[in-house]
């Protein structure tokens, strides 16, 4: 198989270092900063015996309030059945339970519990000097301004993709 690179040029080769100029590089250190991110996170859950999995669920149970289960797999990016795992987790530590939608017994909704709210922002306190740790590097101005950037990127206004 033969690519289409015009003949005499070659092509960028993707890595996700500083300056590499290929159109893939904004994506690989987009996934670099998420591995960073992610694993502070972890680090400040794992004290409270929570996953970034389950964490990821009580945000959006926080968020939205009661939610059934096929939203939180949208809402996770998770598919049904890791979402029933999550689920399964959090109520067997007490930190959510599922219950029936009136009108449909078929459809279960999961809410927050108190001793999950209690655990949501215990996390949060948890994460705060982890969180300073993992922008120490950035100047006065810059994690706001990476803040907004980013949420521009992953919230394009409507009609950009």
């Amino acid at each position: 198989m033969t690519a289409d690179v015009p003949r005499g040029t070659t092509p960028s080769r993707v890595t996700d270092r500083p300056g590499d100029a290929s159109p893939f590089a904004l994506g690989l250190l987009l996934r670099r900063a998420h591995w960073r991110a992610a694993a502070v996170m972890e680090e400040a859950l794992r004290p409270l015996g929570l996953e970034l999995r389950h964490f990821a669920v009580l945000i959006v149970l926080v968020d939205r309030g009661p939610t059934v289960q096929r939203d939180l797999v949208a809402a996770t990016g998770s598919d049904k059945a890791g979402i029933m795992r999550v689920v399964d987790d959090l109520e067997r530590k007490g930190l959510a339970v599922r219950k029936t939608v009136p009108g449909d017994r078929r459809v279960r909704a999961v809410e927050i519990t108190p001793q999950g709210m209690e655990l949501f922002d215990a996390a949060h306190v948890a994460a705060e000097p982890l969180a300073e740790r993992l922008i120490a590097a950035l100047e006065l101005g810059e994690p706001e301004r990476l803040t907004d950037l980013l949420t521009r990127f992953a919230h394009p206004a409507s009609g950009e993709a």
